[in-house]
């Protein structure tokens, strides 16, 4: 679907910003703007500013900026029409539908085609499992206990045992190789097109919104890879989706049980536990704590209960805690995971297994409990330095003490002695930390990456200063033009911001329109909202805004000329380098305005 710039401006304008992010995140004033924890990362300081001024959000820890339309994308995963069609309806604008040109529809609808070939190709697969080829895939799902109803309802499915069937099946449908290679199902080269998966039954994993965006494999029989994920694409990204959640997150359950495989999500959801969800074929990622987090606050673990299943508990639980989510662990003794729980004992015993989850935390002092000898003095030392090490992840002192008098109790420590150690432990970490960010010259003394360099940031802090002090546009423009931006975006925002100065209405949101792409409306958006962090006085102001500007000049001056073809432009650029030297004459003064 095509909109008009028009159409943009109508619904990004009527939608107010604070009020529709303030349906996502808890904000609250500071000053003429808004602050409250991004909902892109986990993070205990806010750090996620929107301004009802620029109509624009920034998060200073990881960098996210855009419009009310860039917030939408992100945060429900929807493509650039699907947010205007959401924000069109919430601010009650109809828009008319405008049909794209051949041309655009290839430049702007290849997301759209790949959704497209992944129902198809998730259709042919179930189709393929239900026929007499798909017998040995059918019988597997059988064999785990999966009702018919439970097949259709995840559309499980089998690739076959041909390795270019589903290529044949979608060519006839039309489809290009350049197409059907961005889905990541084939193989094309010089030798041919395969399909990536065959003798595999298949998943297919879904976004938030029920659209097919990827698939998992297990393989027929003992070869390798056992599972096999599709890779990245630009609907797949592993790290920022979860099986089943599209399903968990419309159950009437709380809480959300995370899993480690795909058939304990189906087997679960098929007991009535319509909560389950698990991460993609990878480790769990704080990405998927942070979109968790958008759910619930409390996430049940049932991790398989072998080393590995420990291992990766353990990785997990600390992510969560970060996104602030509460976290229990399920413990499913003597059974290896949920479907072999359920199998043998059934809905209500796992039901009393959730009922008694263990706290998360007292189940990492456990496992590390098993690292030592608690009978043994030196040993029972080093378990207690451990412990008091683990406990300074809390930074609120009546729930550190809650968890001290437990501690102390199950693992006979005084509780001075444990508070002690904590405290001690806290003073060693703190000098090491100074120490660590004093000496390293990457990071600044807060922990966060190191400010940006180079003309990009002047740029950015020069096109930001002019939407702040409009009235300094005339001084500035005089000596960089919009045609002394010379790097992308930035050549772009700069001239349709000069645009807007020219005809009297400044409103950077708006150029954030005129980029469709998620990460594209983030880079143009984080421009018009870049600042210096220190206070200044107006002298330090003026000799600042003179260095941009004189920094970017000479820039444009200096790439034109090392890139110059032309030699009868040889001259001006030369008597321009000349009276960039003289920086009196091309001195801004704040003094008046």
């Amino acid at each position: 679907m095509y909109y008009t710039e028009e159409q943009i401006e109508k619904v990004r304008s009527g939608s107010d910003i604070v009020q529709i992010i303030g349906r996502y995140v808890n904000l609250k004033r500071s000053g003429s703007g808004y602050v409250g924890l991004c909902p892109f990362h986990s993070e205990k300081t806010p750090s996620f500013s929107v301004n009802p001024a620029r109509q624009m959000y920034k998060c200073f820890g990881c960098g996210v900026a855009g419009s009310v339309i860039t917030f939408v994308m992100e945060y429900e995963n929807y493509t650039f029409p699907e947010a205007m069609q959401f924000l069109a309806e919430q601010a009650g604008i109809e828009l008319p539908k405008t049909e794209l040109t051949p041309e655009q529809k290839r430049q702007k609808n290849l997301r759209s085609t790949l959704v497209q070939i992944n129902a198809k190709a998730a259709a042919y697969y179930y189709a393929k499992l239900k026929s007499p080829g798909g017998k040995q895939g059918y019988d597997y799902f059988k064999n785990r206990g999966l009702s018919d109803e439970t097949i259709m309802h995840f559309g499980l499915g089998y690739s076959g045992q041909g390795g270019r069937e589903l290529y044949g099946y979608l060519k006839n449908q039309g489809y290009s190789d350049r197409e059907l290679s961005e889905t990541g199902l084939f193989k094309i080269d010089e030798h041919g097109a395969y399909d990536k998966f065959w003798n595999r039954v298949m998943f297919p994993i879904m976004d938030i919104n029920n659209r097919v965006i990827g698939f998992g494999g297990r393989v027929m029989g003992d070869a390798k890879p056992k599972y096999l994920n599709s890779p990245e694409t630009i609907l797949f990204n592993k790290s920022k989706n979860l099986f089943g959640l599209n399903y968990a997150k419309l159950g009437k359950r709380k809480n959300i049980i995370l899993c480690e495989g795909y058939m304990d999500v189906i087997a679960l959801h098929q007991a009535g536990f319509t909560n389950a969800v698990a991460s993609l074929g990878t480790a769990f990622t704080s990405e998927q704590a942070v979109i968790l987090k958008r759910y619930t606050d409390e996430v049940l673990l049932t991790y398989d209960s072998d080393a590995a299943g420990i291992k990766a508990a353990l990785r997990a639980i600390p992510m969560l805690r970060d996104a602030g989510i509460n976290a229990r662990v399920i413990h499913m003794d003597p059974y290896k995971d949920p479907d072999e729980f359920i199998k043998a004992l059934g809905n209500e015993e796992f039901e009393k297994r959730i009922n008694d989850a263990q706290n998360a935390f007292l189940f990492e002092i456990e496992v590390l409990r098993k690292n030592y000898d608690i009978t043994d003095p030196e040993q029972k030392t080093k378990f207690d330095h451990e412990m008091a090490r683990k406990l300074l992840v809390f930074e609120d002192k009546v729930q550190r003490d809650n968890y001290i008098e437990t501690l102390s109790a199950k693992y006979s420590i005084k509780k001075e002695d444990l508070r002690g150690l904590v405290i001690k432990n806290a003073n060693m970490a703190s000098s090491r930390t100074k120490k660590t960010f004093s000496q390293s010259d990457g990071y600044q003394k807060n922990g966060r990456k190191p400010k940006e360099k180079g003309i990009e940031y002047s740029y950015k802090l020069l096109l930001s200063w002019l939407v702040d002090s409009p009235e300094l546009f005339g001084k500035v423009s005089d000596i960089v033009g919009r045609e002394d931006f010379e790097e992308e975006p930035y050549k772009k925002a700069a001239e349709l911001l000069y645009e807007q100065f020219e005809n009297g209405e400044v409103i950077p949101a708006r150029i954030v329109n005129h980029f469709e792409e998620a990460d594209e409306q983030k880079e143009i958006a984080d421009i018009f909202q870049t600042t210096f962090k220190v206070n200044m006085n107006s002298d330090e102001k003026e000799r600042a805004l003179n260095e941009l500007v004189f920094k970017i000049k000479e820039y444009s001056i200096d790439k034109k000329l090392k890139n110059l073809t032309d030699i009868t432009k040889l001259q001006s650029l030369m008597i321009e380098k000349n009276k960039i030297q003289n920086r009196d004459k091309m001195h801004i003064s704040l003094k008046d305005g």
